[in-house]
Formats: C-alpha cells, sequence, structure tokens
C-alpha cells in the first residue's frame, strides 16, 4: 500500500471519529449481550436491567424524577424543534379549548394582567311594561303623540320606526284593522318615555293615525331610520365596548431523569420524548380545565412571598345560558329551540362549536333526527375530528370532552364561536434545560415546560353554556 493510499485512510478516519467510535461501541454492547445470555438463563439481562433501575416492571411515577425505562441517549428531543407544531399534535381530542386557540394564534401580551373590550350588537326588541291606551282626541288635534315604556328605551332613536307584533295596524282610513301590524314612527326619546306617532294607526273622533292601545308585554321590533327630505343628519350611533379583564396563568410541567436511568440498558423503547409527550399532555389537560373552569384571582403565597395569578375560564364569559333538563328526555324540538338560541341575535358565525360531557353527547346521539335537523357528516377542523349536526340556523360541530365529567359536568356543555375565541400570551410555551447537577441539588437531567396565558370571548353573547341547573 503505497503512502498516498494511507494517507487517505488516516484522513477519513479523522474526519468519522464519531462514527467509528460509535460503531466500537456498538461491537462492545453485542460482545457484552452474548457473553450474558450464555448461562443458559435468558432473563439475566432483564434482571440486571431491573436491578440497575430498582423499580417493579410496570410501576409508573408519577411524582419526582423518572427513574425507570430510560431514553436512548441522543434520541431526538420533542420540544426543541418546531415547539408549537408539535404541541398541537399532541392528543388534540382530548383538550378541544387549547388545540383551537393554539391553531388561531395568540396575542402577546405584555402583563400577566389582560384588559380587553368586547361590544354586542345593539338590542333589536324591547317590550312594552304597561300598557299605552288610545289618546283621548277632538278634531282639532292633528297626528297626535303617544308615549310607551319599555325594558329597554335606550335603544330607539329619533327617526326610529318600530314594528309592533300581534298589534294590528289600520287601512287608509284608520277603520278597519288590516293584515300588516302596527308601525310607530319614533318623535322624541327622553326620561318620559319614547314619544310615537302611528303609521298605520287608527283614526278616533275624526282623527287619523291615532295610536291605537298596545298591551303591556308587546314586543317592539327597531326597524330601518326613516328621514325627511330636508334632513341632513340622523341621530348618532352609539355603540360602547364593556372593559373585561381577565389573568394570564404560569403554568408549568417538569421531566428529569436521573443520571444511572441514563446509562441503564432498556427492554422496551420508551424514550424521552415519550416522558416529555406525556408530559406535554398533562399540562395540556390542566390547561384546558383551567381555561374552562378557572376563577380570575390574584392571591398572595406567603411561603414564596409573591403573588400567585389564576385564569379566569370562559364557562363564566359566555353571555347565554340554556337549561336543558336532566331528567327530561331530550327532544328534537328542544334541540331546535337549543340551536335557534345559539344561533340567533349575536350576529355571531354559523358555524360553531358544542363541546360537552358523556351525558350531554349521548342524549343529543340518540335523537331521531329528520330533514330539520341532520347529523352524521364528520368534519375535520384545527387538528380534531368532529360530528357536524345541521340545522336551518347554522351547524354545530359536536365533540366529547372528558373534562366536562371529570368536574361533575358529564350532562352540560358549551358552544363557542370559533371566531370570537382570543389567546392572550405574555410567555409562549418553551422549554429550558435546568443543571441541577451543577447547583446541587440532584444527579439528574431535568427539563421544564413554561407557559403564561389565558383565553377570553371577545364576543360574550356569541357563545352559550348548556346547563342542567
Amino acid at each position: 500500500m503505497n503512502y498516498n493510499k494511507i494517507k487517505t485512510i488516516l484522513r477519513w478516519m479523522r474526519n468519522h471519529k464519531k462514527l467509528i467510535l460509535y460503531v466500537i461501541i456498538m461491537i462492545l454492547i453485542g460482545i457484552l449481550a452474548s457473553c450474558m445470555g450464555g448461562d443458559n438463563d435468558p432473563g439475566i439481562s432483564m434482571a440486571v436491567g431491573m436491578l440497575i433501575t430498582g423499580v417493579e416492571e410496570g410501576k409508573h411515577v408519577v411524582d419526582g424524577p423518572l427513574t425507570t425505562d430510560l431514553a436512548n441517549e441522543g434520541s431526538p428531543d420533542l420540544l426543541l424543534n418546531e415547539i408549537d407544531q408539535q404541541i398541537v399534535k399532541i392528543r388534540p381530542m382530548s383538550t378541544p379549548i387549547d388545540q383551537i386557540s393554539r391553531y388561531a394564534g395568540s396575542k402577546p401580551a405584555g402583563s400577566m394582567v389582560v384588559d380587553y373590550y368586547s361590544v354586542d350588537t345593539k338590542p333589536t326588541s324591547a317590550t312594552t311594561i304597561d300598557e299605552t291606551s288610545a289618546p283621548q282626541v277632538s278634531q282639532s288635534d292633528d297626528s297626535p303623540l303617544s308615549i310607551i315604556h319599555t325594558n329597554n328605551n335606550e335603544i330607539f332613536d329619533p327617526t326610529d320606526t318600530i314594528l309592533v307584533q300581534g298589534v294590528s295596524g289600520y287601512d287608509n282610513t284608520g277603520t278597519v284593522e288590516s293584515k300588516q301590524d302596527l308601525m310607530l314612527y319614533v318623535v322624541t326619546r327622553d326620561a318620559s318615555g319614547v314619544t310615537v306617532m302611528a303609521v298605520n294607526g287608527c283614526t278616533i273622533n275624526g282623527v287619523s293615525n291615532c295610536v291605537p292601545t298596545i298591551p303591556v308585554g308587546s314586543t317592539l321590533v327597531r326597524m330601518g331610520r326613516a328621514a325627511s327630505e330636508l334632513d341632513v343628519q340622523s341621530p348618532q350611533f352609539e355603540a360602547l365596548p364593556k372593559k373585561s379583564r381577565n389573568l394570564c396563568q404560569i403554568f408549568k410541567m417538569q421531566v428529569e431523569q436521573s443520571t444511572l436511568q441514563r446509562l441503564a440498558n432498556k427492554e422496551v423503547g420508551w424514550t424521552m420524548s415519550d416522558q416529555e409527550e406525556a408530559a406535554v399532555y398533562d399540562m395540556r389537560l390542566g390547561m384546558e380545565k383551567s381555561y374552562l373552569f378557572g376563577v380570575a384571582r390574584k392571591i398572595w403565597d406567603n411561603n414564596k412571598k409573591e403573588h400567585v395569578y389564576f385564569t379566569g375560564g370562559i364557562w363564566y364569559q359566555a353571555g347565554k345560558s340554556y337549561n336543558l333538563e336532566s331528567s327530561v328526555e331530550l327532544t328534537v324540538d328542544q334541540m331546535v329551540d337549543l340551536m335557534r338560541m345559539a344561533f340567533t341575535g349575536n350576529a355571531g358565525s354559523k358555524r360553531k362549536i358544542l363541546i360537552g360531557g358523556s351525558g350531554l353527547i349521548s342524549r343529543i346521539s340518540k335523537l331521531d333526527y329528520s330533514r330539520v335537523i341532520t347529523a352524521g357528516q364528520h368534519v375535520s377542523k384545527w387538528g380534531i375530528d368532529f360530528t357536524e349536526l345541521r340545522s336551518k340556523f347554522g351547524c354545530l360541530y359536536l365533540l366529547l370532552s372528558e373534562v366536562f365529567d371529570e368536574v361533575g359536568m358529564e350532562d352540560e356543555g358549551i358552544i363557542i364561536d370559533p371566531e370570537y375565541i382570543q389567546k392572550y400570551t405574555h410567555i409562549p410555551f418553551s422549554t429550558e434545560q435546568l443543571n441541577l447537577k451543577k447547583s446541587g441539588v440532584r444527579n439528574v437531567d431535568a427539563l421544564v415546560m413554561t407557559e403564561a396565558s389565558c383565553l377570553v370571548l371577545r364576543y360574550p353573547k356569541a357563545h352559550m353554556r348548556i346547563t342542567t341547573r
């Protein structure tokens, strides 16, 4: 062999030192395994592994450092690469609220305290709180005015038109009731009530367009404004947002493995990545419960000498509530009424998500659906498989959440509008290696996962609780 070939081989070996070392280690491990198996006892290798770990086979360690089933050294770390994409792939069906919020994206929060504004659409109807009697007029009167009192006078402004449901209007002569409902025109609104004129009112003592008797409890529907020819302005429309507050909660989870465990042989392929995945799932499950049913508070921990923040759940933020008696069999008619309330009166989207306990999902599944409500089609969105429930009002994506069962609410659920759920993040989901060896705490490799965040419903009336209380 000439000098150039030897030089080439030496250069290759110098550039591939790690590969050569890895091959030598694997050969030594093979020799060691064959030697240990030569005692006519195939269980020796397993027994040695059990002696090293010092833990019974199949035992799960809940608290403290992981000391069984060591991951292969050098296995890929689940959380370091493309962290968000990895997290959303971990059992998404079990944590739908957290899953949807991660897909929708979050807004950065510069503080643990999040102030946000939500605004509802202006109500479109009100009811009368007393009876409006027909006015006493004489022939000299012209277009007499009447004052009505409702449970929400503020929604009416001058030039608004009002449709009075269930009260008949009159024909052009004002003497014969027509098939159309009574329509009113708002002249002014003040502390005394809403002053109106009748558009298709009755004739009293020769005076046309008088407001007839309007019974108490009548529904008044606010319609479009009617301006005159010379009007260049209109009463100002106001929609003031309501300020709300939520607190970010610091969620943490720590994974550890001992040095002795890291050096031990393994019988199964349980790696550190598997342990991290289980920890992330447990962390997300806890966050799911906090996002749903947490109470927004800040308390002082005397031992730590600092405040601890707790986030508020969206269950209490929902602006609507529908009661289903658990002792009564659910009917299609009740389901229609539920979907009617969920999709009307809030200007939300026509596709919403119903997340409920096993009892509620079971009752819905037992319904005999018709052409009015259809079910059975499966839809995949946000990494979750839903069952679609269609009606004339909108579509519900149905999903079982065992979180409701765990908190004793198996017969209840929540309907959320995914367009109006917002996540705020003070500390994005991150991982950090803790060097507990150098600090003299424990002889372990440790990884801690952290996120400080909260969820808010930006449009409360677009979301609805389903209760049995």
